[in-house]
């Protein structure tokens, strides 16, 4: 029962936990901490137990064999991969929002959003796998919509509206498998013969690419990130954007390798323009932490990019730049923000010389932002590396105008660490109290440690790849 009891008691725990810490809100964070504890070792003692190809099996639960409804919850290394990423993501999220406003409801919110999060991850059965999708957009709409800034709600709105109808294009897709085939789940329809699956496939694609999200589906994000609290952007970019790159790994790939073979070329145009577009946008951004969420759409081009491949080579090295962007982008996000909180201005050229007030920051500024322009030692050059070589094996090497991608993020980012970093201190920045709490030093440098620790010893990541992709060879 552990296996469902992870994605449904979250959501009766948050509840119960709000009630009962209304009086001494202080402590919720410490049951939120716990719980997200106890779910990364659970799904650590699942990826002991994988095995060497294939599913898990944790269980079939509320069924109803007459409309093949069955809870069928299974787990392999790519669904470990991200509901690992998911739960240390969580725990670190609550060391910087250790001292947020409002605590009993906002990690509250959190618990709640951990279940269906999991689910996502966790089922087989694609119309759980849509509930569950669509759960995780309440608690994220509260947390964007009552702890962000001035144009919270305005976001909030957009983000929910936006994934919602292209959630549904992928339910349509959903509907039209079940109709063709008589099986909502996963292993069942890969055993039917699909025989008209193009319209199928793009109604799926259009829900994974909204929420990943690429051009020109894109438009949510930047205004969610903006408006949204740091620690909540931490939770968008590294794992709702991971639940769209999932998505299409998880049912178009490997459900329906035939048609995304066909459609790859598509795939290929529309990351490329991605990550260029998004990137050139980031170079003239003065806002810095809108210019940390173009950089973030950029690199989701990539991985479109590495998915179209269907190699060994390629799903891995989008696996590993979906775990790297995620380490990566976190601490951006986090010291975009607690700028903005230290000298509330949004704008890069009014800050300049936070290195001397802020050194830790600082540099944990700068190794971020050099992983993300791909700096060897860490896991940006790791991640793009091997998405570019995967890319040019798979395409030729026309595809090598990827590279432009990294040309590109040097552009950005040195810009950014020379507008906001170094350079002549402006009054705003000298007039602030940078001062930092322990929870968020200890939540920088883990990030920190991570992106130099899998930069320079990528293979455990891979040796899950290995693990996640064994269905290649099936094909």
């Amino acid at each position: 029962m552990v296996a469902v009891d992870i994605i449904f008691a979250p959501i009766f725990l948050s509840v119960l936990v709000y009630y009962l810490t209304k009086s001494t809100p202080q402590y919720t964070k410490y049951i939120a901490l716990g719980w997200f504890i106890v779910e990364f070792f659970i799904a650590f003692s699942w990826y002991k137990d994988l095995p060497q190809v294939g599913f898990l099996e944790l269980g079939n639960y509320l069924n109803v064999p007459q409309f093949g409804f069955d809870l069928t919850l299974r787990v392999d290394a790519l669904s470990i991969a991200m509901l690992l990423l998911t739960s240390a993501l969580l725990i670190l999220v609550v060391f910087t929002s250790w001292e947020e406003k409002n605590q009993a409801a906002y990690f509250s919110l959190l618990i709640m959003f951990s279940g269906p999060i999991f689910g996502v991850f966790m089922t087989t059965n694609v119309l759980w796998f849509f509930i569950f999708w669509e759960l995780t957009l309440v608690p994220m709409y509260f947390l964007v919509g009552i702890w962000g800034g001035e144009k919270r709600i305005y976001a909030a709105i957009k983000f929910f509206l936006f994934t919602h109808v292209f959630a549904m294009f992928m339910f349509v897709g959903f509907f039209l498998l079940f109709k063709q085939t008589g099986y909502w789940d996963l292993t069942l329809i890969k055993e039917a013969a699909l025989t008209t699956p193009a319209l199928i496939w793009w109604l799926m694609f259009l829900g994974f690419a909204a929420k990943l999200p690429v051009f020109p589906l894109h438009t949510w994000l930047p205004v969610a990130h903006v408006e949204a609290p740091s620690s909540i952007s931490v939770l968008l970019a590294g794992v709702l954007l991971k639940m769209g790159a999932y998505g299409l790994i998880r049912f178009t790939v490997e459900l329906m390798p035939a048609a995304t073979k066909e459609f790859a070329i598509w795939m290929v145009i529309i990351g490329l323009t991605t990550t260029l577009f998004a990137g050139m946008l980031a170079i003239f951004e003065r806002h810095i932490k809108r210019m940390v969420a173009y950089s973030s759409i950029s690199h989701m081009g990539l991985v479109v990019v590495a998915v179209s491949t269907m190699t060994y080579d390629g799903l891995s090295a989008a696996l590993y730049e979906m775990i790297g962007h995620a380490l990566v982008i976190s601490p951006l996000f986090l010291i975009a923000g607690w700028l903005h909180h230290k000298t509330h201005t949004w704008y890069m050229d009014e800050m300049g010389g936070i290195m001397k007030y802020a050194p830790y920051a600082s540099a944990i500024f700068i190794l971020a932002g050099m992983a993300a322009l791909g700096l060897p030692g860490t896991m940006g050059f790791v991640g793009e590396l091997t998405i570019i070589v995967s890319a040019i094996k798979a395409y030729g090497w026309w595809i090598a105008i990827i590279a432009l991608g990294s040309l590109i993020s040097a552009g950005y980012i040195i810009w950014a660490v020379r507008r906001s970093i170094h350079g002549e201190a402006s009054d705003t920045v000298i007039k602030s109290d940078f001062s930092m709490t322990i929870a968020e030093k200890f939540a920088l440098a883990v990030f920190a440690v991570l992106i130099v620790y899998f930069g320079i010893n990528p293979q455990p990541i891979f040796d899950l790849a290995n693990q996640a992709f064994g269905f290649l060879g099936g094909m």
